[in-house]
């Protein structure tokens, strides 16, 4: 496997963990594409509390599964070669640790060394409203390199059920990271 294929997951405690869940299940189809997922603890908890899945059954869709604890695991590591990261739902303080660079996570360790690698790291916060502290962590963690990309809903396509609504956010985080997918009807193509 072409090691540029490696994708690192992470899930926080913020709500929306279907959309990591959904992201593993999608990329579990493309076999090019190897991942690496950590789930904090209270992503952990969220899934058992949002969605019909165990984290067993979530941790068994990733080709490698870490404990946010390890920070001296393979992927805290810039020799280790990734395409990049997402963190799907991120969680403010998730969001936090990494605007300060306040690593004492596995997650957050990995996602500053997407950061100093000049590798690509979506950050898909998940909050509302949103206060101006929010805001400028966003916008350090933007200026660090990061891509803001909250999962909010577009209708231009149609949405008919839940998962429309999903992978369309899911279909734009794959294309930040060059992944073809037909997960929703981009806009100007037809019918409508």
């Amino acid at each position: 496997m072409n090691i540029s294929e490696r994708i690192i997951i992470g899930i926080t405690g913020a709500s929306g963990v279907i959309y990591g869940v959904k992201i593993l299940s999608l990329l579990r189809e493309k076999k090019n594409i190897e991942t690496h997922l950590i789930i904090s603890e209270p992503g952990k908890r969220n899934i058992e509390i949002e969605t019909r899945y165990k984290v067993s059954e979530v941790e068994a869709m990733a080709d490698f599964v870490y404990d946010d604890g390890n920070v001296g695991a393979s992927v805290a590591s810039g020799s280790f070669l990734t395409r990049g990261m997402v963190i799907v739902p991120c969680s403010i303080k998730t969001l936090s640790g990494i605007a300060n660079s306040y690593a004492t996570t596995l997650i957050a360790r990995a996602a500053d060394v997407t950061l100093k690698e000049n590798r690509k790291l979506i950050l898909v916060v998940r909050e509302t409203p949103l206060h101006k502290g929010h805001l400028r962590l966003m916008s350090m963690a933007a200026d660090m390199g990061a891509c803001i990309l909250p999962p909010v809903p577009a209708f231009y396509h149609h949405p008919e059920t839940v998962d429309d609504i999903i992978h369309q956010t899911i279909g734009k985080i794959f294309d930040y990271f060059s992944i073809r997918h037909d997960l929703f009807k981009r806009w100007g193509s037809k019918p409508f």
